[in-house]
């Protein structure tokens, strides 16, 4: 499969980002790139409240960039615990399970990018979620042990 490279450039203002939270975790976050159509990369803000966590996932092809633009932030790599300061940041591969997460009392702010997109993910295509969640999603790491994250709606 050819990659599809857009035309020109796309310029992305604050006022057109659309901040919501994440399907499973209600993580707020605003995707960068979704109006570009980009097949080739994926960039998103997450906006970690204090004691919560995003969804334990992988990769199948797809390198991702962590940049912590606010706080700082804790990131899980397989076994690893990684804490990460403002303006640093960590490139992990595809098959490494990750999770970011805050066990802090402030608000981290996340930029990460991902390359290439997965064909998987992009409108239209069929996916199988275990390629992308081998374990529970949901499950928090041991720093929050005694938190509830998701919020109860």
């Amino acid at each position: 499969m050819t990659m599809k490279t857009i035309e020109g450039y796309f310029l992305i203002t604050p006022e057109d980002l659309h901040w919501r939270p994440s399907n499973m975790m209600k993580i707020p976050n605003a995707d960068f790139l979704e109006r570009t159509k980009s097949e080739n990369l994926g960039a998103r803000l997450w906006r970690l409240p204090a004691n919560s966590a995003s969804t334990l996932h992988k990769h199948i092809r797809a390198e991702e960039f962590y940049f912590v633009l606010e706080g700082v932030g804790r990131i899980r790599v397989g076994d690893d615990t990684l804490t990460v300061s403002q303006h640093g940041g960590v490139l992990v591969g595809p098959d490494q399970l990750r999770q970011v997460f805050n066990d802090t009392e402030t608000d981290v702010l996340w930029l990460i990018v991902g390359a290439p997109e997965e064909a998987e993910s992009l409108p239209g295509a069929k996916t199988n979620m275990s390629l992308f969640y081998p374990v529970d999603p949901k499950q928090l790491p041991k720093e929050l042990a005694g938190v509830e994250w998701p919020p109860k709606s």
